[in-house]
């Protein structure tokens, strides 16, 4: 045992400190970059069936081709604010697979794929992009409520909401969770602290995960915070936080399972933070990453991307082949062909719309001005 020296001059190590920080968050892997299992015991924890890859496989096929899809369109001026999701597939397509419906969504601007796997229509997405109301229903297509709150805007807010809302779920003793994304440069955010500490206090039912895709818009990651990992913000509010390989379906979706079971037994919430990386712009509002980034290192990372290592793992195991995943691309692109019809047939919206849409019972000064309005055709 120490003496009581010994430990003082450990404390006032300062440069261990930080050695310590960077050595406490190994990362967890399981499906390794050539598609290769690295841990068959970490397989078989997660108990993923033949059927289980496969649907995994297609919400990031259906991700990917959102992103495609969602890109031309705002080229063409059919579609609003849009955030490139290519490379983050597997980070909250495989994640969101560990979730239920009953389960609540508090989603970041770059997670629309996982609030449309959780039976949101693409159209209404198309609507939302474009600053419609009809964008702000969340319901499916039959009028069922679809458990998520609008894509936040404002960085980080959604972690406030959603420990308020893992509290609740606490409260009533709900078998779900609340689960919320934000980016690396979120993880600075003073909601992002507040959210945390306050679920970390209550024991919350939450699960909240750092998507590190390398840049806040155009801050790479090391000159965004002097934090060695992410992970490690979770820590000072008492919360278990790990760091996972955002590109590894696998280990995305194990991380997740483990973290959900743990929050929804009362032990609280878990933090995790996801290595990958955003290898498109930020936004189709004029960022061009080329700017603050090496195409090299796009190149680079376009070679870890978690679609690569899955369709290699599901092929060397002959439940997957390049005909199906054809098929599926095209049955996937048949569909937002009609969604965008869908989209594109909704009336737009009228000044006399805005104001009713402001207040749920107008004021008396807001009613003259809808009656003006209308009168005018506005």
């Amino acid at each position: 045992m120490a003496d009581i020296t010994t430990t003082n001059k450990a404390i006032l190590d300062f440069d261990h400190q930080i050695q310590e920080q960077a050595d406490a968050f190994p990362t967890l892997s399981v499906l390794n970059n050539k598609g290769e299992i690295v841990d068959n015991d970490a397989l078989e924890r997660a108990a993923l069936s033949d059927d289980d890859f496969k649907n995994i496989m297609k919400r990031m096929l259906l991700s990917r081709q959102l992103d495609i899809r969602s890109t031309k369109l705002a080229k063409q001026g059919r579609f609003g604010f849009f955030a490139p999701t290519a490379g983050q597939e597997a980070s909250q397509m495989a994640s969101s697979y560990a979730f239920n419906d009953d389960d609540w969504l508090m989603p970041g601007y770059r997670d629309i794929p996982e609030i449309v796997v959780k039976g949101w229509p693409i159209w209404k997405a198309i609507l939302w992009s474009r600053g419609h109301v009809l964008g702000n229903v969340f319901t499916t297509e039959d009028g069922k409520p679809v458990n998520s709150w609008m894509p936040q805007i404002i960085i980080g807010a959604q972690y406030v909401e959603a420990a308020g809302i893992a509290l609740g779920l606490k409260k009533r003793q709900k078998d779900a969770v609340a689960y919320a994304y934000t980016g690396d440069g979120g993880s600075s955010q003073g909601d992002f602290y507040e959210g945390v500490n306050f679920a970390g206090a209550y024991k919350a039912n939450a699960v909240f995960f750092i998507q590190n895709n390398g840049f806040a818009i155009s801050t790479p990651r090391e000159l965004q915070t002097a934090a060695t990992h992410l992970a490690a913000k979770g820590w000072s509010a008492g919360v278990p936080s790990i760091v996972v390989d955002g590109n590894d379906p696998v280990a995305v979706y194990l991380a997740s399972k483990e973290a959900r079971a743990w929050a929804v037994s009362g032990h609280g919430p878990v933090l995790i933070e996801t290595l990958t990386n955003r290898l498109e712009a930020h936004s189709t509002a004029g960022d061009d990453p080329l700017r603050y980034r090496e195409q090299e290192d796009i190149d680079t990372w376009w070679q870890k991307e978690p679609l690569l290592r899955m369709r290699k793992y599901m092929t060397d195991r002959g439940i997957w082949d390049s005909k199906q995943e054809e098929d599926y691309i095209s049955e996937i692109n048949e569909h937002i062909d009609d969604q965008i019809k869908i989209a594109d047939a909704v009336s737009k919206q009228k000044i006399s719309d805005f104001v009713k849409n402001t207040l749920e019972v107008p004021s008396y000064a807001m009613t003259e001005q809808i009656t003006k309005l209308e009168s005018e055709g506005k």
